[in-house]
């Protein structure tokens, strides 16, 4: 990822000092669809390939990617288009296309320290460098096969999908890790791409919930060393049942 050196000056107990911190560089893309421009994000300029692929799929566009190539800040995507674009700008600024999730279906169940690992590989460099990005993992069939970091939480999760859908992985088999908190926008992403458990270190809302319970995936949430929340479908974590049930008796 692209990073600058600037200037500035520190307050704290002991007074001011002059500083020099790493920033993260944010710029704009351009995404272009079958020829015709689709929107532009803001976002880190790396791994645009990546980007352009997961914001096809997650959005619900396609169901997978023909080819992507990159000029510049151009993206250009061909994929076999399966509805009508209509776009709408969310509350972070990015694009959202119009229209229900696709629903999930998978039978991949995940453990208690599944789902701590999966939050432990959040964490990335970049991150302790900055403190200026999120960043979205995604495991497949229990292995770490991407990381992605970006300027905006939405991006993550569409670099490390696209990374998947250009790779032909099965996403059905996929658990992806969020460091963004989790509304509507979010788990959509995750449900139009066929991942059936999303774990985040932050909180969800009242609609990311419902929207999860509808499209048939496991959400969870405040996953933070030992303690994590599941929201809908806990039945991928039947280790955790079996404790709920146990704590009943």
């Amino acid at each position: 990822m692209e990073i600058v050196c600037r200037a500035g000056i520190q307050m704290t107990g002991d007074g001011a000092r002059e500083v020099h911190d790493d920033i993260i560089v944010e710029d704009h893309v351009r995404l272009f669809l079958n020829g015709e421009f689709l929107t532009a994000l803001v976002a880190s300029p790396d791994r645009l390939d990546d980007l352009g692929a997961g914001f096809v799929v997650c959005e619900g566009l396609a169901d997978s990617v023909e080819s992507v190539e990159v000029a510049g800040k151009d993206v250009h995507i061909t994929a076999p288009v399966k509805k009508e674009i209509r776009l709408e700008t969310e509350s972070s600024g990015g694009s959202r296309v119009l229209g229900e999730p696709g629903s999930v279906a998978s039978s991949i169940t995940i453990t208690a320290d599944g789902i701590r690992a999966v939050t432990a590989a959040i964490e990335s460099d970049t991150w302790r460098r900055t403190g200026g990005v999120h960043c979205s993992v995604l495991f497949c069939d229990g292995e770490l096969v991407t990381r992605a970091c970006d300027v905006g939480r939405h991006n993550t999760v569409d670099k490390v999908v696209g990374h998947a859908a250009l790779k032909g992985l099965d996403r059905s088999r996929c658990v992806l890790g969020c460091t963004g908190r989790q509304p509507a926008g979010m788990v959509a992403k995750a449900a139009n791409a066929g991942i059936p458990i999303v774990v985040s270190r932050a909180a969800t809302t009242d609609r990311g919930i419902l929207t999860a319970q509808r499209a048939g995936l496991t959400l969870v949430g405040f996953s933070r060393g030992e303690r994590f929340t599941i929201y809908t479908h806990p039945e991928r974590v039947p280790e955790v049942l079996e404790q709920l049930e146990k704590t009943k008796r």
